[in-house]
């Protein structure tokens, strides 16, 4: 698994640069993880068919609509897929061991594609696959402006609101999540991190 750290991205930039990626990985047949974050941006995924008026940004992932902003990690993955569902469940297994060490009362709600405490938003999920490998990814809230996020229900979720990691307690820099979700994303997949 070749691993990317983009550091802070603009959103729409990013997406070019997660094509170039993508070929790359029809090319080479390796799966890449990028890890990145973006200055502030409401995205707006195939799903939605509704506008928001807060200048969001359409894309090509499944979902409808997410917040991103400093203080929120994102794992793009352009992952070799023969099979979605096991892809899927791959990732959820990465993610799922992480917060069974951090925060164990989060759980995954298969019918809003996320992870939630209670009724609030800490983890966002939206893939596309294209030609057998993986498009966008996961977008985990680290330490947000909650203020700036709660602008929208998460994914467009009535009685959802969105909380972080520093919001529940678990004081980890995002560097130290990367680090952390590298190794559990690795072991999900049986794929070193080069």
């Amino acid at each position: 698994m070749i691993v990317d750290n983009w550091g802070e991205v603009e959103y729409t930039q990013a997406r070019k640069m997660m094509q170039d990626v993508h070929s790359q990985a029809l090319a080479d047949g390796k799966n890449h993880l990028i890890l990145c974050s973006h200055p502030a941006v409401f995205t707006v995924g195939q799903d939605e068919k509704q506008s928001f008026h807060l200048n969001e940004v359409k894309c090509d992932r499944g979902g409808s609509i997410t917040c991103h902003s400093r203080g929120q990690n994102v794992f793009y993955f352009c992952f070799q897929v023969q099979n979605p569902a096991k892809f899927y469940k791959q990732v959820l297994t990465a993610f799922e061991n992480f917060f069974v060490k951090y925060l164990p009362e989060v759980f995954y709600d298969r019918t809003k594609a996320g992870f939630y405490i209670q009724n609030k938003k800490i983890a966002s999920l939206g893939f596309r696959y294209s030609r057998g490998v993986s498009l966008h990814g996961v977008a985990l809230n680290v330490n947000v402006d909650l203020d700036f996020h709660a602008q929208i229900n998460p994914c467009n979720l009535e009685g959802i609101v969105p909380t972080s990691l520093h919001n529940e307690g678990v004081m980890l820099t995002q560097e130290q999540v990367n680090s952390v979700m590298v190794s559990f994303i690795a072991e999900s997949f049986d794929d070193a991190a080069l």
